[in-house]
């Protein structure tokens, strides 16, 4: 009988280093290759393996290449998205008139007005709060490591619905609509912290468990506000507000989602390399010297405070953050630093897509444009659960 002699590769347990000298984002502590949403092992972040100064350089060049193929084309389709939000709608704008109004060469009239003071900040305020939903989606997914987590994953957009309500069925009539949300979706976030922290730390299945619980309670506490308020002529524009829309958007409400947005996406860049490490696991990213805990919780305030400020302005818009960041992801890789430009550019643009179609589909009627995003989502959701029960399959 010929035995076969084993041959020798790297030891059981054991990482293969990223080319920052960290873990492979992408792998669990017990060694084993973790499985993209699509069922294929992880790669690289940049696709260069450490130690090798030609093929590292090589790989870091492709994926540079690749990063600007990707971030030009998507916003290139941002840009041509925009521009067909300010064309069609309820009413055509010609081409023409469009570049004259946005250049200031246009004569001030009802064209004019439907450009600027309508259609141009609704256009701005999508891509807005598509970016900012889609980069929280980003993180979200790395810091609890589940492909299925969502910027709704904490109830906040529970909250911040239940806040709309309470300040129109009680007619507050001090506080506006937003407000109310705002301090509904922190009052959301407090609650869900407070029964996921147990004993000075906080895991991850509780803070889950714990959101679900909250968006349960507070989407009956919604439903039951609307059922027994009497102010029916309300109860239209609340429903078009909880199932999101844009249809509110002004220039003065742009301003703080767009400073939430940037402030936060350039805080997430800056932690980039920390999120990365959260892929690799908790007892990898703990021996490489980042206190999960503390960081966790951190990035979790942040990511809830900039969701609780584009829900505001925007209703209930879900499944962009679960969609884009696993198309992002497939397009450029795992690394946070490519990542979360590309998520944002692509939320952008989908939600601009989604917005126009809502517009436009049963016009002169509009259709909730969360509607069009669950009918776009429910579907992937579906289909990313089967692939990730495929991958389990394989994996085991």
């Amino acid at each position: 009988m010929t035995s076969t002699t084993p041959r020798p590769g790297p030891a059981a347990g054991t990482a293969a280093p990223s080319p920052t000298g960290s873990p492979d984002a992408e792998t669990p502590p017990d060694g084993t290759a973790a499985a993209q949403p699509d069922g294929t092992a992880a790669a690289q972040p940049d696709g260069a393996a450490p130690g090798r100064t030609g093929p590292g350089r090589t790989g870091r060049a492709g994926s540079s290449l690749r990063f600007t193929l990707v971030a030009g084309g998507l916003l290139a389709l941002l840009v041509v998205a925009a521009v067909a939000s300010l064309v069609f709608g309820s009413a055509r704008v010609p081409v023409g008139e469009v570049l004259r109004a946005l250049t200031g060469q246009g004569e001030a009239g009802p064209l004019t007005t439907i450009v600027l003071d309508v259609r141009l900040p609704r256009v701005l305020l999508a891509a807005v709060v598509g970016a900012g939903l889609a980069v929280v989606g980003t993180v979200l997914q790395a810091l609890v490591r589940n492909p299925l987590a969502d910027p709704y994953l904490l109830g906040i957009s529970s909250g911040a619905s239940t806040g709309a309500v309470c300040v129109v069925v009680l007619g507050i009539g001090a506080v506006s609509m937003q407000v109310g949300a705002f301090v509904g979706a922190l009052g959301a976030l407090v609650v869900v912290y407070a029964m996921a922290r147990r004993g000075g730390s906080m895991t991850t299945g509780r803070l889950v468990l714990a959101g679900v619980a909250v968006q349960y309670i507070l989407s009956a506490l919604t439903s039951l506000l609307l059922v027994r308020s009497e102010q029916a002529e309300h109860l239209r524009a609340i429903l078009f507000w909880t199932l999101g829309g844009l249809g509110q958007a002004r220039w003065h409400a742009l301003l703080l989602p767009a400073l939430a947005l940037l402030a936060g996406l350039a805080v997430l860049l800056a932690l980039a390399r920390p999120l990365d490490l959260l892929l690799a696991g908790e007892e990898g990213a703990t021996a490489l010297g980042l206190d999960t805990s503390r960081f966790r919780a951190l990035a979790f305030v942040l990511a809830s405070l900039v969701t609780a400020v584009l829900v505001t302005v925007s209703g209930s818009i879900g499944f962009i953050g679960l969609m884009v960041p696993h198309a992002a992801r497939m397009a450029v890789g795992a690394g946070h630093r490519a990542l979360l430009p590309v998520a944002a550019l692509g939320g952008a643009a989908f939600l601009v897509l989604a917005d126009l179609a809502a517009r436009t589909v049963a016009a002169p009627e509009e259709i909730p444009v969360g509607v069009l995003t669950a009918l776009t989502g429910g579907p992937f959701f579906l289909w990313l659960l089967r692939r990730s029960q495929r991958a389990q399959g394989v994996m085991a």
